[in-house]
């Protein structure tokens, strides 16, 4: 009898051991998709890519030469779509941010009629950014509602251009980029706990300063985060420049010179385009994180509960 239970309990020790051991725990596995995933369908064509724009006919960095030098197919100034997309990119970010930030925050406590606000906002962000762009041309266009209003009123002589320009490409992504700004602002703005407001108030502070003092750096990191997904979402804006702007030079972005460089087989200055879009998006976006941190170092947690 002892001699069968011995084996047994031998048995059950050196089981204990390994798993006092230390090793790969089993929950690990369950990263692999998600790390093959990313391997596959992001780092993958991103390394593609990044390689691609290295194989120009005249060497590896004459695809970049070319962006540089106007020299694609199109020919309507490369250098200059940098500049055109950062303004439309810049401009876009800050009225949406700067006109989501006062509505979230005012919204953030129970109103009437919230549901029915939220509800109204985000219908632009249902209908997608193309039949907002077919829209706007039926609305400003030079035939649309707005200048034939104008024009049987007596207001103006001709058509207002209101679209086919960098106004019309702005307005378009206004419209369209506004309800994700306001969603992740009034996420951010409903998670300020309105007792510090109300403390400082008792203290004796005024509106604008409990905004300043208090709210503000508490919504900051969720600003900067919204700035830049926003400025990320309207840097790559390809179908309002295309339907709303002008191709020929006001709203030609780097989106619409990829696409022009890959349509006609220019494969090398399309992938080099890309790659100049995302160190600029990055260069954007490392100077808004650090500016963050120079504006304010100190404690963000003041969230509810």
């Amino acid at each position: 009898m002892s001699a069968a239970v011995a084996p047994e309990r031998a048995a059950g020790s050196g089981r204990r051991a390994r798993a006092g051991t230390p090793g790969i725990s089993p929950v690990l596995w369950l990263v692999v998709p998600g790390v093959l995933f990313m391997l596959l369908f992001f780092v993958y064509p991103l390394c593609y890519g990044v390689g691609l724009s290295f194989q120009g006919e005249g060497g590896p960095f004459s695809a970049y030469a070319d962006f540089f030098a106007d020299r694609f197919v199109s020919d309507h100034g490369s250098r200059e779509s940098i500049l055109v997309t950062l303004r439309l990119a810049l401009a876009a970010s800050l009225i949406n941010v700067g006109a989501a930030l006062p509505i979230a925050y005012r919204m953030r406590g129970p109103i009437r009629g919230k549901r029915i606000i939220t509800a109204t906002v985000l219908i632009p962000m249902t209908l997608g950014t193309v039949f907002v762009a077919s829209a706007m041309n039926n609305v400003l266009g030079p035939a649309g509602w707005i200048n034939k209003a104008l024009l049987a009123v007596g207001l103006a002589d001709e058509p207002v251009a209101l679209t086919g320009n960098f106004t019309g490409v702005l307005l378009s992504l206004v419209i369209s980029g506004f309800p994700f700004s306001f969603l992740l602002m009034l996420g951010y703005a409903s998670g300020v706990d309105p007792s510090l407001e109300q403390a400082a108030a008792v203290l004796g502070a005024g509106p604008r300063a409990r905004f300043r003092l208090i709210a503000l750096p508490l919504l900051l990191p969720g600003l900067t985060i919204t700035f830049c997904l926003s400025f990320v979402l309207a840097f790559g804006v390809f179908p309002s420049a295309t339907l709303v702007g002008n191709d020929a030079g006001p709203t030609r972005v780097l989106s619409k010179i990829a696409y022009t460089e890959y349509a006609n087989a220019q494969y090398a200055t399309a992938s080099a385009t890309a790659v100049i879009m995302a160190v600029v998006q990055l260069a954007v976006l490392g100077l808004v994180l650090a500016l963050r941190s120079r504006l304010y170092r100190g404690s963000t947690a003041g969230g509810k509960g």
